[in-house]
């Protein structure tokens, strides 16, 4: 392998998915010379095997579960979707895997673009080794920005290579409903494939180790997604281990921890994620291959002045869009620091300071019910310190909720501080509750008093009439 060229930056960025072009665009509207590294897809994950593709298979999902809700229409849907015309819709949205369009808007900002595995080659020094078998080293006069993201994580269990399972990769991107589909795990990934997939034709079980779905959410959130689950004719497991997978002729064999034996054709583990860090070169500068990184609240490695680490690599936010706030937080360090203005002085909330990670991160769940919730439940705010009470109303009392659907099930909380009279955290499970939780993002993150929200009036006849009523059940 030979060096071909040695080019200088003022940043290099390595990793091409939102959050790295996100770094690489605030960098460069700061005036600073940038390269971005991309192993695969520009775009990243969350434009081919995530976000978007998980959504374009949900909202037919939905949206044919709130037309059910609604007479005069809910007879005219009650057949099965077209599942070919979802996939193809789904297909779209991920522009058939090809990232023209993404790598267009990286030049549109002038970054410049390097296609290849990335490793740092000691300190702001990245080598590329491109698909040509090409060698090229890119230093950083200022910072280089590791924004790798994650992989699925699966567990050690014997033979489970031979089987082939599925990861979210895999989840979001088939061409076809298997005819049985075991789902194992109870977070986002589980919830929303086995929604997505039951609904699309497949016989769904959820294996689920813990007591409960969603278990970072209240606990109500998994108690009313598996009810509606089941209701769907999925089979729902709590408290089930797996032991062991083969997989006999072609089907899938699932021994668990009862000694139950469950058969499908297909088997997505949704189990967790590892950070995507395990072959850039952090031996070549003192750190652990295959780590999280830990960073300060401008997204700076710990211990470095010119290493940052972005979104899900640094196991703050695993979450595209509190990634993208990171990238514009480190983006802002980044270029204050390189025109030698100090940001050791911005306090919380300030422009280089990414306190919205410790206070703030809102998460929509988009299964049927929505879970929405933003800051801390209130297990976590109790265990934080903080003297709090919970606030809960079903939706049953909105005008806004039997406009929206017949039936509708939904509950809402709110964590009230009450020293400081502020919302610790809100969380939101009903139908279309996920356009709810901005409203309440702002009044966590802007620490608006309670008082003051009293004056924040709610449009009638709206499912946000919530908060009036959450207002009332805590003025009592």
């Amino acid at each position: 392998m030979t060096e071909t060229e040695s080019i200088a930056y003022d940043v290099v960025v390595l990793g091409a998915g939102p959050v790295g072009e996100n770094v690489a665009d605030r960098t460069r509207a700061a005036g600073l010379t940038t390269a971005v590294v991309e192993t695969e897809l520009v775009g990243g994950e969350c434009s081919y095997w995530a976000c978007m593709p998980s959504k374009a298979l949900l909202r037919p999902v939905i949206a044919r579960s709130d037309a059910r809700r609604l007479p005069g229409l809910s007879q005219a849907v009650q057949g099965p979707l077209d599942a070919d015309a979802v996939l193809a819709r789904r297909d779209e949205y991920t522009a058939h895997w090809k990232d023209d369009g993404q790598v267009g808007w990286l030049r549109g900002i002038d970054a410049d673009l390097y296609r290849g595995h990335g490793r740092i080659a000691g300190p702001r020094t990245v080598t590329v080794t491109g698909p040509d078998g090409r060698f090229t080293t890119l230093t950083a006069r200022h910072a280089v920005a590791v924004c790798t993201g994650t992989r699925a994580e699966l567990p050690d269990l014997p033979g489970l290579a031979e089987v082939k399972p599925w990861t979210s990769r895999e989840a979001t991107s088939a061409k076809s409903a298997p005819g049985r589909l075991v789902v194992v795990g109870g977070g986002v990934v589980a919830t929303e494939m086995a929604t997505a997939w039951q609904a699309l034709g497949s016989q769904v079980t959820v294996l689920v180790r813990g007591k409960g779905l969603l278990s970072r959410m209240e606990p109500f959130a998994g108690e009313l997604v598996a009810e509606a689950l089941t209701e769907a004719g999925a089979d729902v497991r709590t408290g089930t281990s797996v032991e062991s997978v083969t997989r006999e002729n072609g089907t899938v064999v699932v021994v668990t921890g009862s000694g139950d034996r469950v058969e499908a054709d297909e088997i997505l583990f949704a189990t967790g994620r590892a950070p995507r860090t395990e072959d850039i070169g952090l031996d070549t500068i003192g750190l652990e291959p295959g780590s999280w990184l830990e960073v300060d609240d401008s997204l700076r490695v710990t211990g470095s002045d010119w290493l940052y680490a972005v979104g899900d690599v640094n196991h703050r936010a695993l979450l595209t869009h509190q990634g993208k706030y990171q990238a514009r937080i480190a983006g802002a360090a980044i270029a204050a620091r390189a025109a030698g203005d100090s940001v050791t002085d911005s306090g919380p909330w300030g422009a280089h300071v990414a306190t919205a990670d410790h206070h703030a991160v809102p998460q929509v769940v988009f299964t049927d019910p929505e879970a929405a919730a933003v800051g801390l439940s209130l297990a976590e705010a109790e265990q934080a310190g903080h003297r709090v009470r919970p606030v809960d109303v079903e939706f049953s009392s909105v005008a806004g909720a039997g406009l929206y659907a017949e039936g509708y099930r939904g509950r809402a909380r709110m964590v009230v501080d009450l020293d400081d009279e502020i919302l610790r955290g809100v969380t939101f499970v009903g139908p279309g509750v996920g356009e709810l939780i901005h409203s309440a993002t702002i009044a966590v993150a802007g620490q608006v008093p309670v008082s003051r929200l009293w004056h924040a009036v709610p449009s009638y006849p709206t499912l946000s009439e919530v908060w009036l009523r959450l207002l009332e059940a805590y003025r009592g």
